[in-house]
This record gives C-alpha cells, sequence and structure tokens, in this order.
C-alpha cells in the first residue's frame, strides 16, 4: 500500500470491547482526540456481542463489572446477563461520543514498526491502511474460540458450532444435541437448552467445581435510590470489591485454606443430585479454585432430567452421526456445541504484529507470553496490551485489571510527550524477563499450580494468564510508568523530515 494512501493517527486501538472502550474514553480524557478504534466486527462490544448463547451471563456481580468512572444505577439483577452488558457498552460508546472514532468492519490484518519513521504501519481487511505513533492492542484474550481437532468431525452430517458463534436459526427443539466441555459457558448453556431438546449428552473431560450462584433482581427501590443517591451505588461497588480483595490470598498464599469452599461445593451438589453415581463423576479430584469455579443453581438439577446424559470423558472421535469418548462411550447427536474456551495463551493477533527485528509477536511469545507489568513486550515499541499476559482475575472484576492498565496507558503518553520531538519507548528485556520471574515466582504458592489442567496455563505448564495478587497491588504496580525500564527511541537526525526536525527543537 502507498504511505499517501495511509491516514496517520497519534494512537490506534484495536478492538471495541472493555479494553478498547475504555481505551477510548481514556484517551479523550487526556486531550488526545486524534485517534481511531479499529474493530472487526459491525458492531462494537467485544466478547458480549459475540457470546450471545442461551443463557450467558456474568459471573461478577454486576456493580462491580462496570467502570468506576461510568456507574449504571440501572442494573436489573446482580448478576446481569448478557444483554444488559452489551447495551452497557453501547451506553457507553454514546455517552462519551466515541462513534466518530469507531471504524466498524475494520479487521487488523498486519502491524509493521518501522524503525525509521518510529511509527506503526497498519493493514486492515477494508483496504485503507493507517500509520500510527503507538497502538493500544485491546483484542481480549476470550475472543477467538478454540475448537479441538477431533478426527471425523468434518465428516458429521449434522451442525456444528462454538458457544461463542452460536447459531440461532438453527432450531434445537427436539434435536440431539452434544454439549462439549464443562467450562463456563457450558454451565450456563446446558440447562437453558435442556428444556427444549430431545436429549442432551455433556461430554466431561474434567468435572468443574460449581457454587450456588447468589442471584437475585435489584429491587426498583434500590435501582431508584443508586440513581438519585450515587453513593449507596458506590458503597455498593466498593464493599463487594473489598470482599473479593480478601478472598485473594485463599487462592494466592493459602490454597490449603480452600477446603471450606470445596464442602460448601459438595452440599451443593449433594442438594440437587442424589444419584451417587452420578456424584462420583461429577465430584473433582484437584482443589478448589486451581480451574475457574463457576457459579450456578439450575447446572446440578438439569443433569438430573431424564433427557440429560453425561459422559465422564472427553470427545476422541466423530463416525458420521456417532460420537465416541476417550472411554469408549458412543452417542448419537443431531447437532454439536463445542463449549472449549478460547485461544487465550496463543492469541492469533500475535502473528499478525512484526516488531523492531522483523519478529512477530507470537514468534517472540514462542517460548510462553510475557510482558512488562501486563503491557509491554521487548522488541516492539509503542505498543501496549490491555489485558495481556498475567493480568487474568481468579475471583474479581477484570474491569480493574483493565482501568489500572489504562492508568499505565496514560503514562506512556505523558512520557512521550514530555520527550518531545518523534520518540518511542521499547520496554527494556531485562525489564520484562526481571518483571515476568517475580510473577512466576509468586505464582508458584498460588492454588492455580496445585496440579490440575486448566486455560491458565500455557503448552509447558506455566501460568501466563492470571495476576497473583489482589488488584490494590495491580493497580499500585501499574500506576506510573519506570523510563528506566525502557528503551527511548529517536528519530535519527539525518532521516528526520522537516516537521520532524522543527518539532524536536521545540
Amino acid at each position: 500500500m502507498a504511505e499517501h494512501e495511509r491516514q496517520h493517527v497519534r494512537v490506534a486501538v484495536i478492538g471495541s470491547g472493555f479494553g478498547g472502550l475504555g481505551a477510548a474514553v481514556r484517551l479523550r480524557r487526556e486531550g488526545v482526540t486524534d485517534f481511531v478504534v479499529l474493530e472487526r466486527a459491525g458492531a462494537v462490544g467485544g466478547t458480549w456481542r459475540d457470546n450471545t448463547y442461551p443463557g450467558c451471563t456474568c459471573d461478577v456481580p454486576s456493580h462491580l463489572y462496570s467502570f468506576s468512572f461510568a456507574p449504571n444505577p440501572e442494573w436489573p439483577r446482580t448478576f446481569s446477563g448478557q444483554s444488559y452488558i452489551r447495551a452497557y457498552l453501547e451506553h457507553i460508546t454514546d455517552t462519551f461520543r466515541l462513534r466518530p472514532h469507531i471504524r466498524l468492519d475494520c479487521e487488523v490484518r498486519a502491524l509493521r514498526w518501522d524503525t525509521g519513521e518510529l511509527r506503526w504501519e497498519i493493514d486492515t481487511a477494508d483496504g485503507a491502511g493507517y500509520t500510527a505513533d503507538v497502538v493500544v492492542s485491546a483484542t481480549g484474550a476470550l475472543s477467538d474460540p478454540s475448537i479441538p481437532e477431533v478426527p471425523g468431525l468434518d465428516g458429521f452430517p449434522g451442525k456444528v458450532f462454538h458457544s461463542a458463534r452460536w447459531d440461532h436459526d438453527y432450531d434445537l427443539r427436539g434435536k440431539r444435541v452434544a454439549v462439549i466441555g464443562t467450562g463456563a459457558s457450558a454451565v450456563q448453556i446446558v440447562p437453558a437448552i435442556q428444556p427444549e431438546v430431545r436429549a442432551l449428552t455433556l461430554f466431561q473431560r474434567t468435572p468443574p467445581w460449581v457454587l450456588p450462584r447468589s442471584d437475585r433482581p435489584i429491587t426498583a427501590a434500590e435501582r431508584w435510590l443508586h440513581a438519585k443517591v450515587p453513593a449507596t451505588a458506590a458503597l455498593r461497588r466498593g464493599t463487594v470489591w473489598g470482599i473479593r480483595e480478601l478472598q485473594v490470598g485463599l487462592f494466592t498464599k493459602w490454597p490449603d485454606r480452600m477446603r471450606l469452599l470445596e464442602s460448601t461445593a459438595r452440599s451443593h451438589m449433594r442438594k440437587a443430585v442424589k444419584d451417587p453415581a452420578l456424584r462420583a463423576k461429577l465430584t473433582p479430584d484437584y482443589r478448589i479454585g486451581c480451574k475457574r469455579i463457576l457459579l450456578s443453581n439450575d447446572y446440578y438439577p438439569a443433569l438430573t432430567r431424564p433427557n440429560v446424559g453425561l459422559v465422564a470423558s472427553g470427545l476422541a472421535e466423530v463416525r458420521g452421526s456417532t460420537l465416541v469418548a476417550a472411554d469408549g462411550t458412543e452417542a448419537e447427536a443431531d447437532a454439536i456445541v463445542f463449549g472449549t474456551g478460547f485461544h487465550v495463551t496463543d492469541m492469533p493477533i500475535a502473528a499478525r504484529v512484526t516488531g523492531v527485528d522483523g519478529t512477530t509477536l507470537a514468534e517472540e511469545w514462542k517460548d510462553g507470553v510475557a510482558a512488562l507489568r501486563g503491557t509491554s513486550v521487548a522488541g516492539f515499541p509503542n505498543f501496549l496490551t490491555i489485558v495481556g499476559p498475567n493480568t487474568g482475575l481468579g475471583n474479581s472484576s477484570m474491569i480493574l485489571v483493565i482501568e489500572s492498565q489504562l492508568n499505565y496507558m496514560a503514562d506512556f503518553l505523558r512520557q512521550l510527550g514530555t520527550l518531545g520531538g518523534r520518540a518511542a519507548l521499547d520496554a527494556r528485556p531485562s525489564a520484562v524477563h526481571a518483571w515476568n520471574r517475580r510473577v512466576q515466582q509468586r505464582m508458584g504458592r498460588t492454588v492455580w499450580n496445585t496440579g490440575c489442567r486448566s486455560w491458565y496455563l500455557d503448552a509447558s505448564g506455566r501460568n501466563t494468564t492470571l495476576w497473583p495478587g489482589t488488584t490494590a497491588e495491580f493497580r499500585k504496580e501499574t500506576r506510573r510508568l519506570d523510563l528506566a525500564e525502557y528503551q527511548i527511541m529517536r528519530l535519527p537526525r539525518a532521516r528526520r523530515t522537516p516537521a520532524a526536525a522543527k518539532e524536536a527543537t521545540r
């Protein structure tokens, strides 16, 4: 693409979920208006736009699952559903006048760092193309569905789709449906579709720990009070946050103390599942918290219904319309729904980003993802990731992490402004290694490293997904950018344009 065809912006944001929209709001608040938000889909919303499966809801209390700068007094339930969260994100887009900055149906195909110009070249699906001084990647970890390679799947005569790409045109009523996986999505899908399908077979590789869901409608009086007296909503949010902060030590320092929660989960199961054989199949053999803890009041009751069968083994092969489990169990199906998660430790966007020496982000991360303070990668100047490596949470709201990273982004831009002229900041490899080493050392004593297999771990068994501390600790670690952790890059004088040379002398 010819250089003159590209539009130049100060900042290019990739993605329009919570991370991307939050970045856009923060940029405007920092006085940066020369930016675009590049979104591959036809609407904003990220994972809450893509996940429309039956029963889709959030497992974080609503008042904590929203931006601190944009509280929503109208949440209808303590745990609100997908449609309300998506509506909230649309509301954010309109309230903060972000639509003029958003480019829909504009998938990023490639990003290349131009050392000679100290900026990023961006190829997009619409053919427009951009250059940007800074790129903020907010594609999120739960954006690209993962479907396992199953022998014979291509020959399945029925319908196949992933929970994050639900086919609403396909009528499940009266069908034999196989659900693959027992993660957060499947636990919501199974009870939602069970009443209408002819038969439902759940293929369970590993049983999850499931706790009761303390969900209820938020009364009209509560909503009125939160709208008229915002301090009450802030108090509610603060209380939920404080309780979850106190729980972090159980996950990160004293996993043996999680046994009380295991007792609660076992009791929850016993109340709904009377069959000892079924309970045995549903009882995990690992410490609670090692894999994601799920919340549901109707999952266990759904599994006891006459039209539901549990196969306590993963799907190994498909022979026509017959699904064969690893233990040899067979089941007939008209449709297969994969609730098998996402590409978390191998995000596809990484293969599209090329840094200083021609290395892609995927190649840089071939031995494990790592980023300074979860945000900057050595060799990729002026490139920031929102919800990057080791920023995930096991028990609280990711919005808290996102806002912390937005603080870091804002200071990153301030530091660039202070440097003056055409400049870039590239994380020092030593700083990235030191940060990652400290995070992994802390990870060793957490419940997530007690021996189970989970999507938190990469192929080598390292937890490169979660943050081993409180959200308050993470906010402190990302409050300010430490210039000592970065190499400062300047445009070579011989290659400066007259405008850049004039800017550098200001």
